[in-house]
């Protein structure tokens, strides 16, 4: 009893004398700091946040901070189909977006919509189905619908979006044919609401470098360039919507050759006036019944660049472009992949010849268009990409159509105006 009195007298002693010694330690003195400079605290410019520079001019310059609208600001979009670009692509890039939102879903799957709904805080009132879709004309909160059907589908869809009085992003190829695809320019004219088509690599930073010095001629003339867009197809590909010609309207060439046709067409910023074409497809495969497994094309444009271009759903996946100028050569392998992209000049360096990686920050494609969109409705300028653009790459695919079953040449009227299917680039003002 003794001994535990001790230990309690003890261990009271040595908490007494610990708080007293806390009590008699002197207080720490709140240090001062001096301000942060204008280098670190930045300054506020038209409504966004800017900093000045930190880095010598050696170094490359950081991107400036992102600059959002509000939320209830930023336009919202109904997603019009919710196959695997809407679910793997598109909505996540709105994650990204600075200017869109996604509000509404329309789809012919009521379980896959009430999952994407709850997945991305979508009311569920705000979810339709292909029967209801003209029900939007009463949604506020749908500024624009995107329409990521099938091919054969976008007609239709987009009539109804314009007759809703919706602004509408279509996915590409714009149609199945250049009839319909002017139908729905026309449609969307008669309505007063825009049309865009989401040719992404329009937007995509690395096609967008290439660009430029395509124009301004950096390395010399363009010669001449090589497009390649190939993937291939499981054995039961057959069941799927781009086997089916009246989903699809072609096989590989309106999939993926098409973009080998519009970035030459956008990088020269020039229409071709001749085209030579073949194609082939296996005999009695079921997957190319209905449509064609490999092309080849050829495009002549005004300034005599020659641009080789071959897709095909039987190569192994490859989606490069090499473009040959008079003092260099431009690769760009993964040109036209969702992401990834790289560029590489090789050109003379001195007494040799070197290879120089042109490294550039890469912003997610589908955001840019979505937010480039987002931007026209706002402040009414016509797209970079309209419908106009998509009719005419209908029209040429039309062509090279002709020529790979005739084999011989389609001249086609010269177009002398540069972009004239475009309007003007992102960012630029109304």
């Amino acid at each position: 009893m003794t001994h535990r009195l001790d230990l309690l007298n003890r261990r009271g002693v040595l908490a007494l004398s610990g708080a007293a010694g806390l009590a008699m330690a002197p207080r720490a003195q709140a240090q001062s700091f001096p301000p942060p400079s204008p280098v670190d605290a930045g300054r506020v410019e038209n409504g966004k946040v800017v900093f000045d520079p930190w880095r010598s001019p050696a170094d490359t310059p950081s991107s400036p901070p992102p600059a959002p609208l509000p939320p209830g600001e930023r336009v919202g979009f109904a997603i019009v189909g919710l196959g695997r670009l809407a679910l793997e692509e598109i909505l996540p890039a709105f994650g990204e977006s600075k200017k869109a939102r996604p509000v509404a879903l329309v789809s012919g799957s009521p379980e896959k919509m009430k999952t994407v709904a709850a997945q991305y805080g979508i009311d569920p009132a705000n979810c339709y189905d292909y029967a209801n879709f003209d029900r939007i004309r009463d949604n506020p909160a749908v500024k624009a619908v995107y329409i990521v059907l099938p091919n054969g589908m976008h007609r239709e869809y987009v009539e109804r979006a314009a007759r809703a009085g919706k602004h509408v992003l279509c996915e590409k190829p714009m149609a199945t044919s250049s009839a319909d695809a002017q139908a729905m320019v026309d449609a969307c004219a008669a309505a007063s609401v825009k049309l865009m088509i989401a040719y992404r690599i329009q937007y995509e930073a690395y096609n967008l470098r290439l660009a430029s010095l395509v124009r301004q001629q950096t390395f010399g003339r363009l010669v001449g360039m090589s497009a390649i867009n190939v993937q291939t197809v499981a054995e039961n590909g057959a069941q799927q919507w781009r086997h089916k010609r009246a989903l699809s309207g072609g096989g590989s060439l309106p999939d993926i050759g098409l973009y080998c046709l519009n970035t030459a067409r956008f990088l020269t910023g020039e229409e071709p006036v001749e085209i030579f074409a073949t194609q082939y497809s296996p005999p009695n495969d079921p997957r190319y019944a209905e449509v064609e497994e490999t092309l080849s094309f050829t495009l002549r444009f005004p300034s005599n660049v020659l641009v080789n271009c071959f897709t095909s759903y039987g190569a192994r996946d490859d989606k490069c472009q090499r473009l040959n100028f008079e003092k260099a050569t431009v690769d760009m392998p993964n040109a036209y992949l969702y992401e990834g992209q790289r560029m590489t000049v090789i050109q003379r360096q001195g007494d040799a010849t070197g290879q120089t990686e042109l490294v550039l920050q890469q912003p997610n494609q589908f955001t840019e268009e979505l937010d480039h969109m987002a931007e026209c409705v706002i402040g009414g300028q016509r797209p970079r990409t309209p419908g106009e653009e998509g009719v005419q790459d209908h029209k040429l695919m039309e062509a090279i159509y002709r020529a790979a079953e005739s084999g011989q040449p389609v001249r086609l009227p010269p177009v002398e105006k540069p972009d004239a299917f475009r309007g003007p680039p992102p960012g630029a003002k109304p």
